[in-house]
């Protein structure tokens, strides 16, 4: 097995899931101004290092409290279409491709959760996918992620894990490739035989010059004006 493994927001994705979210429900008079302010105000914190990552997450489950899966599902779908399709760029679609083409087992692996990236995975049409989950008691949301966060070392942890569980050696993920944009997956970049950085910030950028890895620019264009139409601001 020969995987191709890549990374959602800011990758394949022209934005960050989870706060598309927020504001997605913002627009739907789901939360509140506030709410929606401490969501911009927690990004900026996180990319600056101000944040823990468990704080993060558990920040935008809080979004799903007391919710069940079964009632969200219509806002998932929405948001889907509304919000995340017209954002995943034809670059990004066709560099999959690519790698169908080639016989690649395709995975899609996020820091963002269950509930927001599923439909995303489903759309993009890859073969496995392993993200943040997120808790739930009595079949409702707690507002807690679970286990282990799909973020950082994490996601090497999650992939080995995975790997075990399909009784594949752990060699399998050293000859992978990984397409991520950001410092937070220098370790999973780190352990894979081509790491490929796409429209990398800079940190990561700095990093990949130096250690001599792909850099990867895609065309974001926003597709067609109807699309573009669609893009709440």
């Amino acid at each position: 097995m020969q995987l191709a493994l890549f990374d959602l927001d800011h990758t394949l994705l022209s934005g960050d899931s989870d706060v598309l979210w927020c504001d997605f429900l913002f627009e739907l008079g789901l939360i509140d101004a506030t709410f929606r302010q401490r969501s911009v105000d927690m990004a900026h914190n996180y990319g600056a290092g101000t944040v823990i990552p468990k704080d993060y997450y558990n920040f935008y489950a809080s979004t799903m409290t007391g919710r069940t899966p079964t009632a969200l599902q219509p806002l998932r779908e929405r948001f889907l279409s509304e919000w995340i399709r017209p954002r995943i760029p034809d670059d990004a679609r066709a560099l999959l491709q690519r790698h169908r083409d080639a016989g690649d087992t395709l995975v899609l692996t996020t820091a963002t959760s269950r509930v927001i990236s599923e439909l995303t995975a489903a759309d993009l049409r890859v073969d496995h996918y392993i993200c943040t989950e997120l808790e739930q008691v009595d079949g409702r949301f707690t507002g807690r992620t679970s286990g282990v966060l799909n973020i950082r070392s994490g996601k090497v942890d999650r992939l080995r894990q995975w790997l075990s569980e399909l009784g594949l050696p752990e060699r399998t993920l050293a000859e992978a490739s990984f397409y991520s944009d950001s410092i937070n997956d220098l370790a999973l970049l780190s352990v894979v035989r081509r790491p490929v950085v796409v429209d990398p910030d800079a940190r990561l950028e700095s990093t990949a010059r130096w250690k001599g890895w792909s850099v990867l620019h895609l065309n974001r264009g926003l597709g067609s004006a109807h699309e573009r139409r669609k893009l709440p601001h």
